[in-house]
């Protein structure tokens, strides 16, 4: 069956492919018909579907409506005065402009087309790929006006895409139809897996960024520095090496992806940060910078003609062939017209044990305590990066039991549990976590956890809600357990609610973790255990006897000593399990601060950080500096990290 011709009248723009060559050649050159029409009458007339004083009676109607400020398309005009059908119209339009509306039939799609695209792909945004020819990859969609899907499918593919419009009612069943025969075949590759340029499928194997920077770099360099206007957001080679570039840095357990923008020759650079350092990662030639920003802003759904406003944004990696990671894109405008671009990658990571975070026996005991009384305010608290969001996770994680209703307000949601009911808030449309926080309350919750008391309003409302039998978590941007008191009366809280609300707060930071595989003991001699207990004691800043030095050392020996209670200290060497750099992962060192008579009697007098901190010590509070001494002398650390995370 050939394309129809739009002049003949009994004809329509469907087409059955009996072969490859002919659907090549359908989607590859224009149909003969295409451009002959000028506008849509003369199509209808040529393709014997209305008579010329017909339509130029529905003109005269056009314009006469268009006089009175009605504004009716002719060809509707058509319809409604009964000179053909809808169908006949749409037929018509799709003929004149040579879009014809394919029906799968019995050819069948070509294997390397089909594992071009992973079949959740296809199923999910109803696509069918048909055939590769060339560069070229010819896919049947349900809208082939899709511009959003069609740059998905360019990336996935790494070709240019050819849409055909599919026939309705066709599409998902020969979409099923052709994953299962493959099935029953060769295995598909996965969806981050390319064919070969001659169409045969290859592996699941992606080019690392350093071959593909390579291939940038064999492109020809241009010695204008405007030369870097001519790269296209689009082009090939780019759009692999920002995808390969994603995949690495997840590879690399990374939490941020840094794009820093120079004038010309200065190279554009990327930088990770892994394990809270970071880490030079790739220069790219100055050419590429304008379209390496475009086509992350394409990605993120941004504004790609505005280089003087920071924007936001997400990408749905997964939607680009990728893990299921989302990540959030910031571009910040910067000198001479360049843009900066960072982005936070978000692996929808599940839940760690509460005892796999780092929490000491003794602050692990301590805290599940707390958190099993059925209402009141649990706190979390440290700056930003230091795995607040992960802690809290963990403590739902122990409450996550069927008898207890959980709702989260946060921002963004970065780790999910099954059972909870998780809000993602959006202070756009006015939904805060305060107005989060009031819906909750009416939806009869036991457990409710607030990404952030960023507010007066919020801080309220949580703590009325841990006073009429709720149990309240959150976290807040404060340095220590006592100062987080300090800094909540200040913004305008009730002392007395504030006091009979709070049961813990929990303050944390991250510190690098010594590589197992290769970290070296060192013993311990006695002037450095003599250093390492002063330490300890003076940051307690409260006053000890003579002997406590003398008592510390002697429970260390007695803890963590080896043969005749020789303390070992550990130090960084680096192997190719942590990439030499003598660190693998991060975890946590905490600061415990109990709720009790004495320290709800300073909340009410409003007494100063001080006082509460020495109140806390007394009543057996470690401070941060004191749990990384702590995890020095398990081998978990080194003095290092402990001192750069806890010098404040």
């Amino acid at each position: 069956m050939t394309a129809p011709s739009a002049s003949d009248s009994t004809s329509t723009p469907y087409f059955e492919p009996r072969s490859a060559d002919a659907l090549w050649s359908l989607v590859s050159s224009p149909h003969p018909v295409v451009g002959k029409a000028r506008h849509l009458g003369e199509a209808l007339i040529h393709a014997g579907l209305v008579r010329a004083p017909d339509l130029h009676q529905g003109l005269a109607m056009q314009q006469d409506e268009r006089g009175r400020g009605r504004q009716r398309l002719i060809g509707q005009i058509l319809v409604d005065q009964g000179h053909l059908s809808q169908d006949q119209l749409r037929e018509a339009i799709a003929a004149w402009l040579g879009s014809y509306v394919v029906h799968p039939g019995q050819l069948p799609p070509d294997p390397a087309a089909l594992a071009l695209i992973p079949r959740s792909v296809a199923e999910r945004e109803s696509v069918l790929p048909l055939l590769v020819r060339e560069d070229a990859l010819v896919v049947l969609m349900a809208d082939p006006s899709d511009r959003t899907l069609l740059d998905e499918l360019r990336f996935l593919s790494q070709r240019r895409v050819l849409p055909l419009q599919a026939a309705p009612g066709s599409l998902m069943p020969a979409i099923a139809k052709a994953y299962s025969v493959q099935a029953q075949g060769a295995p598909a590759p996965a969806a981050g897996g390319r064919a070969p340029a001659g169409g045969a499928a290859r592996g699941n194997a992606r080019p690392s960024a350093q071959e593909l920077l390579g291939n940038l770099d064999s492109l020809p360099a241009e010695s204008d520095a405007a030369a870097a206007d001519v790269v296209s957001e689009s082009d090939n080679t780019l759009v692999r090496l920002i995808n390969s570039i994603i995949d690495e840095a997840i590879a690399h357990r990374a939490s941020d992806i840094h794009i820093e923008t120079e004038p010309a020759p200065h190279k554009l650079r990327v930088r990770l940060r892994i394990d809270g350092d970071l880490v030079p990662y790739l220069e790219l030639p100055a050419r590429f910078r304008y379209a390496m920003v475009a086509r992350i802003k394409i990605m993120a759904g941004m504004d790609i003609s505005e280089h003087r406003k920071p924007q936001d944004g997400k990408i749905d990696f997964a939607r680009f062939g990728g893990p299921p990671v989302e990540l959030r894109v910031v571009t910040i405008p910067t000198a001479h017209g360049l843009q900066d671009v960072v982005l936070r990658l978000l692996a929808g990571a599940k839940p760690l044990p509460l005892e796999h975070i780092g929490l000491s026996p003794g602050n692990l005991a301590a805290l599940r305590q707390a958190v099993q009384k059925p209402y009141g305010l649990v706190l979390v608290v440290g700056p930003t990066g230091c795995g607040k969001t992960t802690t809290l996770h963990s403590v739902i994680r122990d409450l996550n039991t069927p008898n207890r209703k959980i709702w989260t307000a946060e921002d963004p949601i970065e780790i999910t549990q099954s059972g909870l009911r998780q809000v993602q808030v959006n202070a756009r449309i006015g939904w805060t976590f305060a107005a989060a926080m009031r819906s909750f309350l009416r939806a009869d919750p036991d457990v409710i956890m607030i990404g952030e008391m960023r507010d007066e309003e919020t801080a309220r409302i949580a703590i009325e809600a841990s006073l009429t039998g709720h149990l309240v978590l959150s976290t807040l941007h404060t340095n220590s357990a006592p100062e987080s008191i300090a800094r909540l009366l200040e913004i305008g809280l009730d002392p007395f609610n504030f006091s009979d609300s709070l049961l813990a707060i929990l303050a944390q930071r991250l510190v690098r973790r010594l590589c197992t595989q290769c970290r070296e003991p060192v013993a311990a001699s006695e002037e450095q255990v003599q250093a390492l207990a002063a330490q300890y004691l003076d940051s307690s800043a409260a006053t000890h006897s003579p002997g406590a030095r003398d008592a510390l050392v002697a429970r260390w020996r007695q803890d963590y000593g080896g043969e005749g209670g020789a303390l070992t200290l550990w130090r960084a060497r680096g192997c190719s399990q942590c990439e030499s750099h003598g660190y693998h992962g991060r975890l946590g060192i905490h600061e415990l601060m109990l709720s009790d008579e004495i320290i709800r009697q300073h909340i009410r007098r409003r007494a100063s950080a001080t006082d509460i901190r020495l109140a806390a010590l007394a009543a057996g509070m470690r401070t941060l500096r004191q749990d990384g001494i702590e995890k020095v002398l398990q081998g978990l650390t080194d003095m290092p990290q402990v001192v750069a995370a806890t010098n404040v």
